[in-house]
């Protein structure tokens, strides 16, 4: 699929010296964090007896500590794997504490920054530049998928349609790309959307790689040709564009929206709390310095509110909404905010059982499934949750690879296996929509 050259970024002059510097020499040159991860730690820990969890809690917050799993300080219990980013000037002080409670922890990354430097290394053997062909096996900045979407709408008319439904925060459009074979007939159609949460790249990766697969195979393929024929699929694949950007420009690890608080310093919300279903109560935080934090009120984020505005207004077509996240291997459903069993449990159980053997038949990569309450958290105000209380039938939240090896900075060499096992879990969800429910 040819590609344009990479256009010049108006943006640039706003952007970091490091990162201007980055973007016009030879990449790896100068990065664009400027070193602020060396020495950062990420480690695990298992807490052993309620004790300790309640030891952990405190001595977090205290430190002000950036959680990869779980999500809040208030998951941390008894038995719960906790991966947490150290920063060096807060290693000694956690570390020491930890050898005195004799709480056992493992090391998981030694250093942050090698480990954000590597996560690109491919990128930094090429020049961008002169890129004549899309490369789907590395990670690309929001101009560049932006650009790339644009592109498709003008060389794949057939199947193709980009449009926005709004702006975010920062102004910038929330492009939705629609592919199907356009028809006058009423189509049923699948939601998918990738990067609701900032620092998870391989998300955006594999919405990127389900275009590419399903333009490349829609003429050799009879699954994907039944699928584009029967159905439209609506895919975002930068929900947080705000955030996103953010990710790439300042801090690698960022996760929220980029919104202002009148009353705090601290920036964002978390786009996966903010929606109108049991709203900022379990497993969400009302403070705004919180990873977690759900908004001054429900759908306050611009993003949140103009995807639920779309998905509300096409709801009788929509039977499928699926939202791709990272890291820990896990293929979810509703409810997350409640431990209770959905009307159509069997139907939803059967797809995700079928699509994780499927995924696992690529690579053996082993996914657990169920109900997001049980098998992952408690957690309100998320997106899966509201779009099956909406009536969408078939609601599923991934979390791709890894299960905390690489955390967030899965290797780009990474992006083609992971992306091909998932694109057969979706391939799978997506022809059990078609077929009458067993």
């Amino acid at each position: 699929m040819k590609f344009p050259g990479k256009p010049r970024s108006h943006r640039a002059a706003f952007l970091p010296l490091c990162w201007l510097l980055w973007k016009i020499l030879q990449p790896g040159h100068c990065h664009p964090y400027d070193n602020r991860y060396a020495g950062d730690k990420l480690i695990r820990l298992v807490p052993n007896t309620e004790e300790e969890a309640s030891a952990l809690r405190s001595m977090y917050h205290r430190l002000k500590v950036d959680l990869w799993q779980p999500s809040s300080i208030s998951y941390v219990s008894e038995g719960t794997v906790t991966d947490v980013r150290i920063p060096q000037n807060a290693s000694r002080t956690l570390l020491a504490f930890l050898q005195e409670a004799r709480i056992q922890y493992k090391v998981l990354i030694e250093d942050l920054q090698k480990a954000v430097e590597n996560e690109n290394s491919f990128q930094t053997q090429r020049s961008r530049r002169s890129l004549s062909e899309y490369n789907y096996e590395v990670y690309h900045s929001l101009e560049d998928i932006q650009s790339w979407m644009r592109h498709l709408n003008q060389t794949q008319p057939g199947l193709v349609r980009v449009f926005s439904i709004g702006r975010s925060y920062e102004k910038r459009p929330l492009l939705i790309l629609q592919l199907g074979r356009k028809s006058q007939a009423y189509k049923k159609a699948v939601w998918i959307d990738c990067g609701i949460h900032a620092r998870e790249w391989i998300g955006p990766a594999f919405c990127q790689w389900f275009v590419r697969e399903a333009l490349l195979t829609y003429k050799t393929d009879p699954a994907m040709r039944k699928m584009l024929n029967h159905l439209y699929f609506y895919i975002m694949p930068v929900f947080n564009v705000d955030g996103y950007h953010f990710s790439w420009t300042h801090d690698r690890f960022w996760r929220k929206t980029r919104s202002r608080n009148s009353r705090f310093r601290c920036r964002g919300v978390d786009a996966n709390r903010n929606w109108k279903v049991k709203w900022c109560d379990e497993g969400a935080s009302a403070h705004p310095c919180d990873d977690t934090y759900c908004g001054p009120f429900p759908e306050s984020e611009p993003e949140v509110k103009a995807v639920a505005d779309f998905l509300r207004k096409h709801r009788k077509r929509i039977r499928a909404y699926l939202s791709f996240h990272a890291y820990a291997q896990m293929l979810l459903y509703p409810y997350s905010y409640k431990h209770a069993t959905i009307p159509n449990f069997s139907c939803v159980e059967f797809a995700a059982h079928k699509a994780v053997k499927a995924l696992r038949s690529v690579h053996g990569i082993r996914y657990r499934h169920g109900p997001a309450s049980q098998t992952l958290y408690v957690s309100s105000g998320n997106s899966m949750d509201w779009a099956y209380k909406n009536g969408i039938p078939y609601a599923f939240a991934f979390e791709l690879r890894d299960t905390g090896h690489f955390g967030f900075l899965l290797p780009e060499m990474l992006i083609k296996p992971t992306c091909i096992e998932t694109m057969l879990a979706v391939k799978n969800i997506t022809m059990h929509l078609l077929k009458k429910c067993p």
